[in-house]
C-alpha cells in the first residue's frame, strides 16, 4: 500500500491549495478527484462558468449601449446556449493548467471516489469499480459543496434547475423564477436580466445580500429593478407544480408566480455523504458541513477540512487560502498565516466587492467614524469605457483615520478593493487614509477613486 504524507479529498479550490502548499515544504502529497478532471464544482460548475457567463453578458450589453457601435449596427442578443459556448473553452484551459499545476508539483493523481477506512487510509473506486488503497500520516477533506435541494421539489422536472444543472439549459427562457437572493441567485438574476429575460428574484429575507453595507445593497437592489428584475422580500416558497408549459411558483404569502423555468438557488450542502466518516467518528451538522478549529483540523486532530465544507465563507479565493494554511500546519511550517482580511466579490452587473466593517456595524459599536466617496461618475476613466455606474465608500476612524471598511459598486469592483486591502493590513499608523492621499495615481484609471474618496472624507473633518 503507497504510503504519502498528506491525502487529499477533492481538487477545488481548497484541495489545490493544500496540494501545491505542501509539495512545495517536500510533503509527498496524494490527490483524490471524483470526477476525471481537476478543478472541482469551482472550475465546472461555479465560479469559472458563471463569471465566463457574466463577462461575455456584460460584453454585449456594453455594445449595445454604446452610441460608436450604433452607428454600424443594430443591437444584438445572444442566447443563454451560445454564452455557454464560451465558458466551456475558458473552463478547459483551467482544467489544462491546474493539471500542469499536479504534474510539475509531483503530486500524485487518483481518478475515483475515496471513502475512510481508518484514521490514515482511503480506499478508492474508479468507474470501472476497481479498488485501491492508499494511506497517509494527514488526510485533508476538501470535497466542496452543491446546491441544498428541498425533498419535496422535483429537480428531475427539465423546467426546474438548480445553480448547477442550469448549466444544461438548452435555450433563452422569456420568463425565469430565482428563489433564493443570496451571491449566486443575485449575479444569475444580473446574467439572464442582460440577457432579456424576465426575471422574478424571491428574497425569504428583508433586503437583498443583507451581509453588505445597507448603500451598496440598496444600489444592487435599484439596478436590478431597473433591468427589469422583479425583486420580491419576505417571501417563502409553500409548493413548486411543473408541466409542460412551464413552472408555478406557490408562496405562503398566497402569492403564485408562473415562469417558464425555475432556478432553486436557496443555500448549499457540504459533500461528505458516503465517505466513510462514521469509520473515524466524524459527524456533520444538518447541512452536511464539518466543524474544524483555528488550523483546521476536525475533531480528528489528523484529519483536516477545508473550503465549502466547513461552511462560512465558502469563497474560491478563501477556501484555496484555507488548504493553503492547513497545508502549511502540517508541515509545521509557521511562514503562512492564517486568514485576516477577506474581500467579498459579487459578480453581479454592476459588480459589488467590500471588506471590513459596514456603516452598521460601526453605528452599533459605538465608532466614530467618516466616510469618504467617490461616485465613478466623476472619473475621467469611467467616462471613457462607458462605465459611470457605481461608487467606492471608504470608512475611517475620525480621529486616527485608520481605514475601517471598503464598499465599492461597478466596473472593476473586485479588483480596485485590492488596493485598499493591501493598506488595512498594514501596522498600525501606516493603516491609514493619509496613504491615499499621498501618493500619486495613474491617470486616467478606475484606481484614482480612492484619491477622490480620501479627499471627499478628510473634507467632512473640517
Amino acid at each position: 500500500m503507497t504510503h504519502y504524507d498528506l491525502i487529499i479529498l477533492g481538487s477545488g479550490p481548497a484541495g489545490e491549495g493544500a496540494a501545491m502548499g505542501a509539495a512545495k515544504l517536500g510533503k509527498r502529497v496524494a490527490m483524490v478527484e471524483q470526477k476525471i478532471w481537476v478543478g472541482g464544482n469551482c472550475t465546472h460548475l461555479g465560479t469559472i462558468p458563471s463569471k465566463a457567463l457574466r463577462h461575455a453578458v456584460t460584453q454585449m450589453h456594453s455594445f449595445n449601449n454604446n452610441p460608436l457601435f450604433r452607428e454600424i449596427g443594430e443591437p444584438r442578443r445572444l442566447s443563454f446556449p451560445g454564452i455557454l459556448r464560451s465558458a466551456a473553452a475558458v473552463i478547459q484551459k483551467q482544467v489544462t493548467f491546474r493539471t500542469q499545476y499536479y504534474s510539475r508539483n509531483r503530486v500524485d493523481l487518483y481518478c475515483g471516489t475515496g471513502r475512510f477506512v481508518g484514521e490514515h487510509r482511503i480506499d478508492i473506486t474508479d468507474q470501472n469499480g476497481n479498488i485501491e488503497s492508499i494511506e497517509a500520516d494527514n488526510i485533508l477533506i476538501s470535497t466542496g459543496s452543491r446546491p441544498y435541494r428541498p425533498d419535496d421539489i422535483n429537480f428531475d422536472h427539465a423546467r426546474i434547475y438548480d445553480s448547477d444543472t442550469i448549466l444544461s439549459l438548452k435555450h433563452t427562457p422569456r420568463r425565469l423564477i430565482i428563489y433564493g437572493a443570496g451571491v449566486i441567485g443575485s449575479e444569475y438574476a444580473s446574467i439572464f436580466s442582460s440577457l432579456g429575460v424576465l426575471v422574478d428574484l424571491v428574497d425569504t429575507r428583508s433586503r437583498l445580500l443583507s451581509f453588505l453595507d445597507k448603500e451598496v445593497s440598496d444600489a444592487l437592489s435599484y439596478h436590478l429593478r431597473h433591468n427589469g428584475v422583479t425583486v420580491r422580500h419576505h417571501e417563502v416558497c409553500k409548493a413548486v407544480e411543473a408541466d409542460e408549459q412551464g413552472v408555478t411558483l406557490h408562496l405562503a404569502s398566497g402569492k403564485v408566480i408562473r415562469g417558464d423555468a425555475l432556478l432553486w438557488a436557496n443555500g448549499r450542502t457540504g459533500n461528505t455523504a458516503d465517505m466513510g466518516l462514521e469509520a473515524v467518528g466524524l459527524e456533520t451538522n444538518e447541512r452536511g458541513q464539518l466543524a474544524v478549529n483555528s488550523c483546521y483540523q476536525t475533531a480528528v486532530e489528523t484529519i483536516y477540512a477545508a473550503g465549502d465544507v466547513v461552511g462560512w465563507p465558502s469563497l474560491a479565493s478563501t477556501s484555496y487560502d484555507q488548504g493553503r494554511f492547513a497545508a502549511s500546519h502540517i508541515a509545521g511550517a509557521a511562514s503562512v498565516r492564517p486568514l485576516s482580511s477577506i474581500p467579498i466579490g459579487i459578480y453581479t452587473i454592476p459588480e459589488i466587492s467590500s471588506l471590513g466593517k459596514t456603516e452598521e456595524e460601526l453605528t452599533e459599536e459605538a465608532v466614530p467614524y467618516e466616510v469618504g466617496k467617490a461616485f465613478f461618475s466623476r472619473l475621467a476613466r469611467a467616462h471613457i469605457t462607458g462605465e459611470t455606474t457605481g461608487m467606492l465608500k471608504i470608512l475611517f476612524h475620525r480621529r486616527t483615520r485608520a481605514v475601517l471598511g471598503i464598499h465599492c459598486f461597478g466596473d472593476q469592483a473586485a479588483e480596485i478593493v485590492h488596493i485598499g486591502q493591501a493598506i488595512m493590513e498594514q501596522p498600525e499608523g501606516h493603516n491609514t487614509l493619509d496613504y491615499f492621499l499621498n501618493t500619486t495615481f495613474n491617470y486616467p484609471t478606475m484606481a484614482e477613486a480612492w484619491r477622490v474618496a480620501a479627499l471627499d472624507g478628510v473634507n467632512r473633518l473640517a
